[in-house]
């Protein structure tokens, strides 16, 4: 069977047609869909309607499967997590971040199926972060290339959000213990095509370790700045059964909060990859 790939932007994004997700892949068909995420970094299906347990055997056809040390998952497969506005405080998806850098092996990737979508709002972005270094100049790509920043799980998860629930806190208290903060390099390396990408994002990176403080601050601005530039980015507007499938090694995403008081509900399973180098 043949895959029908839709780039939607030129730097990130293309909509795949020709497989359906509710049945095995096959090895070709897992290699198509490998080099389609290589060639567009974020790829996506519409009318997949796709259970839980299925979700996580096809995610599983790509790597190991990680279980969130906060979200809650499903009952039935617990490697699937749920994203719930009825139930979870989700606001550090409402801002630009690579998923689970406070990990020494952060994500490869992550399968995102919507489950319960508001008639409007909700939409997720995602950036390319191959595209922002290479669209820096070269005397900034020097510059950034070499150096390290710290990783921080308790930038998107602060103490104050779980304070008020004995259960929560304690959770949070178990998960701050077993992901002190750690350092992973401003640029990373793809493993597969060798290109380089940035490596930083406002929802976990709280210093570059090899300047000062206000030197640092001064360069994550620019940095948090520049990779977001609409020209980098893909929106998508979400359809219930809608799935997505993103290169977290080298992309950050942003899932608008602007539904409220409508109810958005999505199942993300999570990729485990290599070390950043």
């Amino acid at each position: 069977m043949t895959l029908h790939i839709t780039p939607l932007t030129p730097a990130i994004g293309a909509v795949v047609q020709g497989i359906d997700l509710t049945r095995d892949i096959t090895k070709p068909q897992r290699r198509a869909i490998e080099q389609a995420l290589l060639d567009h970094q974020v790829i996506f299906w519409r009318d997949q309607p796709i259970t839980p347990v299925q979700q996580a055997r096809f995610a599983q056809q790509f790597g190991e499967l990680h279980i969130h040390p906060i979200y809650p998952s499903v009952p039935e497969q617990r490697e699937v997590l749920v994203l719930d506005t009825a139930v979870t405080d989700v606001r550090d998806n409402a801002i630009w971040h690579t998923d689970v850098t406070f990990l020494p092996n952060p994500a490869m990737g992550a399968v995102l199926s919507a489950k319960q979508v508001p008639a409007y709002g909700g939409d997720t972005s995602w950036a390319s972060g191959t595209a922002a270094f290479e669209a820096l100049s070269p005397a900034l790509q020097r510059l950034f290339d070499g150096l390290t920043a710290t990783h921080d799980f308790a930038k998107s998860f602060p103490l104050e959000r779980f304070g008020n629930d004995a259960q929560a806190l304690a959770r949070w208290e178990q998960t701050r213990s077993q992901h002190v903060p750690l350092s992973h390099p401003v640029v990373r390396t793809h493993p597969v095509t060798g290109r380089k990408a940035l490596f930083v994002s406002e929802g976990f990176t709280t210093r570059i370790n090899e300047v000062s403080a206000a030197e640092s601050e001064a360069l994550l601005k620019l940095l948090f700045a520049h990779a977001i530039r609409p020209e980098f980015t893909v929106r998508w507007q979400w359809r219930a059964d809608d799935v997505a499938f993103w290169d977290n090694r080298v992309t950050q995403h942003y899932a608008a909060d602007d539904y409220r008081p409508q109810r958005r509900v999505m199942h993300r399973a999570t990729i485990l990859g290599d070390r950043p180098v």
